[in-house]
């Protein structure tokens, strides 16, 4: 199977397990590897004949904007499940960063990152 990735996919949204998380809400970073034939779309060079990641990425955004959650753990695994309801999607690597996570260390990121496959939903 091929893959189509989309990287750095950023949105505000207000997850987090403390109140001021969900107040003031911070950047979430979406990475995202999708598992799909593309050997249709290749031989046809039609857009209707693949995933568009265009479409996936708005339907991202909607999640992470959307109704919070505390973990992004959950967030992850709500994001997995749209991205699988798409036609031609049969597993997906779901990245979820927290850049700006409520530690009290200096640190670069934070991030969970789950696999998926379409049976498993």
């Amino acid at each position: 199977m091929d893959q189509i990735t989309l990287t750095g996919l950023r949105v505000f949204g207000r997850h987090g397990v403390f109140a001021h998380e969900r107040e003031n809400g911070q950047h979430f970073v979406i990475d995202l590897v999708l598992t799909v034939d593309t050997h249709e779309a290749a031989r046809t060079d039609e857009v209707t004949d693949t995933v568009h990641y265009g479409e996936v990425a708005d339907a991202v955004a909607e999640i992470v904007g959307g109704e919070p959650v505390a973990l992004i753990e959950a967030l992850a695994a709500r994001i997995a499940t749209a991205v699988l309801a798409f036609d031609g999607v049969s597993r997906v690597q779901v990245t979820v960063h927290k850049p700006q996570a409520p530690i009290a260390h200096e640190f670069a990121d934070v991030a969970v990152t789950i696999t998926r496959a379409r049976a498993e939903v």
